[in-house]
């Protein structure tokens, strides 16, 4: 059998039993070293996963031999700091989302493991959820011909702030909490933006943050126009389904509630279901979110192991950090954001 992939984790936090629970569904990696900011935490978690060793600092995490790789899972104000010190210390880094708090901290972390030549991945789980991967293989196929107009939907009024109450204090809300999700999700399907336009709106003022989004961009022939919020109240919620419509000059492909996605051409309309697999540990009202995570880490190790570049990579996640932030100027200005590449 081939000696198992060692690795560390960063964080203990609400999505932390998630991410770690997804990696035990893998073959030949091991989860052997926890960090937390608050230790009870981490040993919470090191007895309820077996995990034999707990550090007081990132850094005696970092220097430990064993680890072969480290997972990020804190709070974004920490993301630079850890990928730097991983960057020191040689160790391939795989980081949560939004990479940084702003684009020219994401740079200087690519940078440094460029520098340091070290595969640096963010954990974009969206781009790994079954129905959005057939939604891009259906429009791969050319089937709808060319596409020239998208919606791309998260509109909900789960509460959200229940679980995560750090999120009612933040100043950048739904666009770098979520909307960056979203924003991947165009990229995925239809490459790089050439305009940008945002309109935010702060529908519970209980929080500090904008908790609504409109962002319509321009990319290539396809008009991509991507809603987000929290703050929906809609008859039936689609938490936390991504919906999506779009349209080609020779048929349409919709992305629904429960998995199921519809093709119309000319010919008619094929309907069919495309549900994840079920594990125990998820939280059944996050389903094709949480499911999603042991495809990301299982992409993580092929990367890993083969050595080529993750899809979801540091420079490739720069391109939607610079999305996330164009769409926070333009929402400030009331202009549009021309050519928002890096």
């Amino acid at each position: 059998m081939k000696k198992a992939i060692k690795f560390g984790v960063l964080g203990c936090g609400f999505w932390s039993k998630f991410q770690i629970s997804a990696w035990k569904e893998l073959d030949g990696v091991e989860l052997v070293a926890l960090y937390n900011r608050t230790r009870s935490k981490a040993e919470k978690f090191a007895s309820e996963f077996g995990v034999p060793k707990i550090y007081n600092t990132p850094e005696e995490l970092m220097s430990d031999p064993e680890i072969d790789f480290v997972d990020i899972i804190t709070d974004v104000a920490v993301h630079a700091e850890h990928v730097q010190l991983a960057a020191k210390y040689k160790k391939p880094v795989i980081c949560q989302k939004p990479m940084a708090r702003s684009l020219e901290e994401g740079k200087g972390m690519v940078e440094a493991c460029a520098k340091a030549d070290i595969p640096f991945m963010v954990h974009e789980n969206w781009r790994w959820q079954i129905p959005i991967r057939k939604v891009k293989e259906i429009l791969d196929t050319g089937a709808i011909g060319v596409p020239f107009r998208c919606n791309l939907y998260w509109c909900n009024g789960f509460p959200v702030f229940e679980n995560q109450p750090f999120l009612a204090n933040i100043e950048q809300l739904i666009i770098a909490d979520l909307g960056i999700h979203v924003l991947d999700t165009a990229r995925f399907l239809f490459g790089e933006a050439q305009n940008l336009y945002c309109h935010t709106y702060k529908v519970n003022k209980k929080v500090k943050g904008e908790d609504s989004a409109t962002i319509m961009m321009k990319m290539g022939d396809v008009t991509c126009i991507v809603q987000v919020s929290y703050s929906s109240i809609l008859e039936n919620d689609p938490f936390p389904h991504t919906l999506a419509l779009i349209e080609g000059d020779k048929g349409s492909i919709e992305l629904c509630r429960d998995y199921l996605v519809k093709l119309t051409t000319k010919d008619g309309t094929q309907s069919f279901r495309v549900p994840p697999p079920k594990y125990s540990w998820v939280d059944p009202a996050y389903e094709v979110v949480q499911t999603s995570i042991v495809s990301t880490n299982a992409h993580w190790l092929e990367c890993f192991r083969s050595g080529k570049e993750p899809e979801t990579s540091g420079a490739d996640n720069l391109k939607t950090l610079n999305l996330v932030y164009s769409a926070y100027e333009s929402a400030q200005t009331g202009k549009a954001v021309i050519d928002p590449l890096c």
